[in-house]
């Protein structure tokens, strides 16, 4: 990806001027990373995607020529990629990772998740979906509100919550228990999670990287899935950057702090939904 991304920074220097252009592209790269992971389930097809996205863009300029904004307009140019492929399909025989969340995802309506996952995790308002999506704003916000009923009834689980800061933690737990799910507990430490991870097995962790006894969340969370096998992981933080690097495999599920409720809600259905599908290291 850094050999990519690279020469579509080169691609769009090549004309005067477009040196902001190309740094602007540059710095959204790992955001696009985020989000195509988010939607294929997996960081080997999100990465899949996200290359072919870059290798379009050097090829045809005038997918950045066509928006003004160049955050737009790269995922715009993943979404064309995206449509051209066919979007994710189910695939039939096998019982891999990938196999199973792309017979999950082949269930929902289409297009609703990549409109949620824009809109919740990506930050883009319906009138940008749009333009992203190439279609109405109206239709944009009706995909969004599909998603949500058809995500949060799919599947109810027990989540583990590994959050030094109280407010947050106790933010954290609402928004999950309202969901649906139960919290198993409230871990402030690497020792601490580890020990409630053993204790009772979690459908899911949302998990801070930055603990209170200056512990690491990632630490934790290795330990646990190293003692429990695959379970989905939510990070909430608010160094996005320690995980968005493109140099090791990174999580499918990043939420940057300060977050909203809409975006954990997003989030926690996602990972529910695709409940055995790579999240974390992989």
């Amino acid at each position: 990806m850094t050999e990519k991304r690279d020469a579509a920074v080169e691609t769009a220097q090549e004309k005067p001027g477009d040196e902001s252009m190309a740094m602007r592209i540059a710095a959204e790269l790992p955001y696009l990373r985020r989000y195509a992971r988010a939607l294929t389930g997996s960081q080997q097809s999100g990465d899949r995607y996200a290359a072919a996205t870059i290798e379009a863009l050097i090829h045809d300029r005038s997918l950045l020529e066509a928006e003004s904004s160049p955050r737009i307009a790269l995922f715009r140019a993943f979404h064309v990629v995206w449509q051209t492929s066919g979007a994710p399909v189910t695939r039939e025989g096998g019982d891999g990772l990938e196999t199973r969340a792309q017979s999950h995802l082949g269930r929902l309506t289409p297009n609703t998740r990549e409109a949620l996952l824009l809109r919740t995790i990506e930050g883009f308002d319906h009138a940008e979906i749009g333009r992203i999506m190439q279609i109405d704003p109206a239709e944009a916000e009706e995909l969004v509100a599909i998603a949500y009923r058809e995500m949060e009834t799919s599947i109810r689980g027990r989540v583990l919550v590994i959050e030094d800061e109280p407010l947050i933690a106790l933010d954290i737990k609402g928004i999950v228990s309202d969901m649906g799910h139960a919290v198993t507990g409230i871990a402030r430490t690497h020792d601490q999670a580890v020990s409630l991870g053993r204790k009772e097995r979690p459908d899911l962790i949302l998990a801070d990287i930055q603990l209170a006894d200056n512990s690491s969340g990632i630490d934790a969370v290795n330990e646990i899935l190293a003692d429990l096998g695959e379970v989905p992981v939510i990070f909430i933080t608010a160094f996005p950057d320690r995980l968005l690097t493109g140099e090791k495999p990174e999580p499918a599920f990043l939420i940057t702090k300060p977050f909203v409720p809409e975006q954990v809600r997003s989030a926690v259905s996602q990972a529910m939904f695709f409940a055995s599908t790579e999240t974390l290291f992989g």
